[in-house]
């Protein structure tokens, strides 16, 4: 078994604009952009310094059609991506996009839980040296949200196919429970059933900035919208959730005034 083994090793936004989505989240988190297109398919790595730390690219033509918005997806680490999808399926899951590979890089494909919320399975060549930051890096996703039609039936679904374990569990009042997750014996998530408003299931992912009311600003700045927040989580970090100018959800965190490192 892997050391990333059921671990999140990379993200990608899929827009409609990527000329604008590099612009923006260059702006608020500090990103820079490499390309690293195929034949075929156009590709761009956000980098933090010289790391890169996810990916960009054009929403396919077929998903805007059916009418699928901008979003971000998270891969997770797995050992055996054929096999996990096929578990996917035995567990009341979709496989979107069958096993398939990446030249040079790993396998992936591209799944959703049986509340159809959407994630990415992946596994890595031996050579591939994918993104390992230290927790609360700049620039980097360092938390991962589920926000779920039943949370206990969806972390059920997780612990089986990942070997996810429960962590600590929050009260967070009138919305139940905010139960933390665990990868490896590190947390690296929560997940809690969301509220009526929210339409679907997703995956909501949190990057890390230095001061977060700078960064608030330049969400604003750069005609993003602020849906939530600021506001301050157990551990003293401040977040807010937005919605990006193509109209994909993001998170931020960070700290705040004189607590801020940048």
């Amino acid at each position: 078994m892997s050391s990333i083994e059921g671990r999140f090793t990379w993200y990608e936004l899929m827009t409609t604009d990527t000329k604008a989505a590099a612009a923006f989240y260059g702006d608020v988190v500090g990103w820079g952009t490499q390309d690293a297109s195929m034949p075929g398919t156009a590709y761009t790595l956000f980098t933090a310094g010289a790391a890169p730390v996810s990916g960009l690219m054009e929403l396919p033509g077929d998903a805007r059609r059916m009418g699928v918005p901008p979003s971000w997806v998270g891969y997770v680490s797995v050992d055996d991506v054929d096999a996990t999808a096929d578990r996917v399926q035995r567990l009341g899951g979709a496989v979107h996009l069958p096993p398939r590979d990446i030249p040079n890089i790993g396998r992936f494909a591209v799944i959703a839980d049986p509340q159809a919320a959407g994630l990415a399975l992946f596994s890595p060549l031996d050579s591939y040296q994918g993104p390992s930051p230290a927790p609360g890096t700049p620039g980097c996703i360092g938390w991962h949200e589920l926000l779920a039609t039943d949370w206990e039936g969806a972390f059920a679904f997780y612990a089986e196919l990942f070997g996810w374990r429960k962590a600590d569990a929050v009260d967070i009042g009138e919305m139940g429970t905010y139960q933390l997750f665990s990868a490896g014996g590190q947390t690296i998530g929560g997940m809690f059933t969301k509220p009526p408003t929210v339409p679907a299931p997703f995956w909501l992912y949190y990057i890390n900035v230095g001061d977060i009311d700078a960064a608030v600003e330049r969400v604003r700045a750069g005609d993003g919208r602020i849906l939530n927040g600021p506001m301050q989580v157990p551990g003293g970090d401040w977040i807010i959730q937005g919605m990006d100018p193509q109209g994909a959800m993001f998170a931020l965190a960070g700290q705040r005034g004189q607590s801020a490192k940048a």
